[in-house]
């Protein structure tokens, strides 16, 4: 509901200081209750993307307006983070393999080098642009069964909630880079540089290390926000 109401943001084109409407007009629109509404409303508050103003309702804070922003400390997929900004997403698979762990792969998951892998490669579009180039990795017995047979074009992290695996948090490091030349050559990407590089653990709720992901988020169109508090 969170993110149904940051979309509903985005799709109306409120700006900073523009008023939200009604809990009982937002619930009726999203076809949920009011107290659910509310809950959401009150995330979005601690979050500091609206401000509630006593007696006069919720309004757009400038850290809400921002549009293709993403808060630093929140965990979530990058297909859901593009559809609740508004974007039509699409995920292209550019590759999909089975292979060994390297040294970096191995240090973050807790494996050795040489251990068993699936590295996963796609890009996503939001609108047919193309916005952010993923490089995953994932212990290759974390997810059974012939790779042919699973759709690689949907979340990876709902796939291993499915093996009962569910992310809760991550270890993150963002840096400013342009894309590998051979990659960038090898999938047109050179000239989106610079891009901003995320290279991030995902660990499940029991702790398991269970991603090691380089993601590369178009620098012109993407970027982080922290929200400072005094």
């Amino acid at each position: 509901m969170r993110d149904d109401i940051a979309a509903l943001i985005a799709h109306d084109g409120l700006v900073p200081g523009d008023q939200l409407p009604t809990e009982q007009t937002l619930a009726d629109r999203l076809g949920r209750s009011r107290s659910t509404v509310r809950e959401a409303l009150r995330l979005l508050e601690q979050e500091g993307l609206l401000r509630a103003v006593q007696g006069k309702g919720r309004f757009v804070s400038a850290l809400g307006g921002l549009r293709v922003e993403r808060p630093v400390t929140k965990y979530e997929s990058i297909t859901d983070m593009l559809e609740a900004l508004g974007y039509a997403v699409t995920n292209a698979v550019l590759d999909v393999s089975e292979s060994e762990a390297t040294q970096a792969e191995a240090l973050s998951l807790g494996i050795s080098a040489g251990d068993p892998v699936i590295r996963l490669t796609r890009l996503r579009c939001g609108d047919d642009i193309p916005l952010v180039f993923s490089i995953n990795t994932v212990p290759r017995d974390l997810l059974p069964g012939p790779i042919v047979h699973r759709d690689w074009t949907g979340s990876l992290t709902k796939a291993l909630a499915g093996h009962g695996y569910n992310i809760v948090s991550s270890l993150a490091r963002i840096s400013a880079v342009d894309v590998p030349a051979d990659l960038g050559k090898k999938y047109s990407l050179s000239t989106y540089d610079p891009w901003l590089l995320v290279t991030e653990t995902c660990i499940a709720d029991d702790g398991t290390p269970v991603v090691y992901a380089t993601d590369y988020h178009r620098g012109s169109d993407i970027a982080f926000n922290v929200l400072r508090r005094s």
